[in-house]
């Protein structure tokens, strides 16, 4: 489990760039880049990083599901998820 002021600073960066991204694109379509670099580094996606929903864990992260390759092994097994059955030949 990730520690609970890690997944705030998350939840924090990501209302920040939802916050500013009107505003970066108007700066990048003006070029205006001077106004772009007094914005927040916060304010940047590229600093978004992508975490389980469950657990917080930042790597391992299974994008079409949106969790962590190890939450998803365990709801996979238990037949939580559907049309995700365990492989075997």
């Amino acid at each position: 489990m990730a520690k609970e002021s890690m997944k705030a600073r998350e939840v924090k960066r990501q209302k920040l760039v939802e916050k500013y991204a009107e505003k970066k694109a108007q700066m990048k379509k003006d070029g205006d880049f001077i106004g772009l670099q007094k914005l927040p580094k916060n304010a940047s996606k590229i600093r978004l990083h992508n975490r389980c929903q469950l657990t917080g864990r930042p790597r391992g992260f299974i994008r079409q599901f949106g969790i962590s390759r190890i939450s998803f092994r365990e709801m996979a097994s238990i037949g939580l998820i559907p049309g995700v059955k365990k492989a075997s030949w």
